[in-house]
């Protein structure tokens, strides 16, 4: 009977003390969560971000949900070879490019789902907004 009292006792102070604590939790979890997420109009995105370098974009977007590598398509320099100059093509050329879901809007409710933006050798070149990926 004394040792059932004790662990009733004991569970109920474990209780009270999770209630207790769990905003205290709560709030340290949405601290450490990424910045809150601004969006904006087409124009607003390409006029802030169109030209900027990539440490520009990180610092005010964050990191992007996904990053891809071009990759050089097989014989292609074999078909272009007649068409760019010979300095051009000595040149190494970084294309990469970064996705963000849900940062742009096209309406006043409704956002586009994802968002490429492609850099060329660090400087954001080209911005595509899509739905249907």
């Amino acid at each position: 009977m004394q040792l059932s009292k004790r662990i009733s006792i004991s569970v109920a102070m474990l209780a009270c003390l999770a209630i207790f604590l769990a905003p205290a939790y709560a709030d340290n979890a949405v601290a450490k969560k990424p910045r809150a997420s601004k969006t904006y109009t087409e124009d607003e995105f390409i006029t802030a971000f169109q030209g900027k370098s990539r440490k520009a974009i990180t610092e005010k977007l964050g990191s992007p949900a996904k990053k891809e590598q071009s990759v050089k398509p097989t014989g292609s320099d074999s078909m272009l070879a007649g068409k760019v100059k010979a300095e051009e093509r000595s040149k190494p050329v970084n294309v990469e490019m970064w996705y963000y879901k849900n940062i742009v809007r096209y309406d006043p409710k409704r956002t586009y789902k994802e968002t490429e933006l492609t850099f060329v050798n660090d400087r954001l070149m080209n911005i595509a907004f899509f739905n249907n990926r």
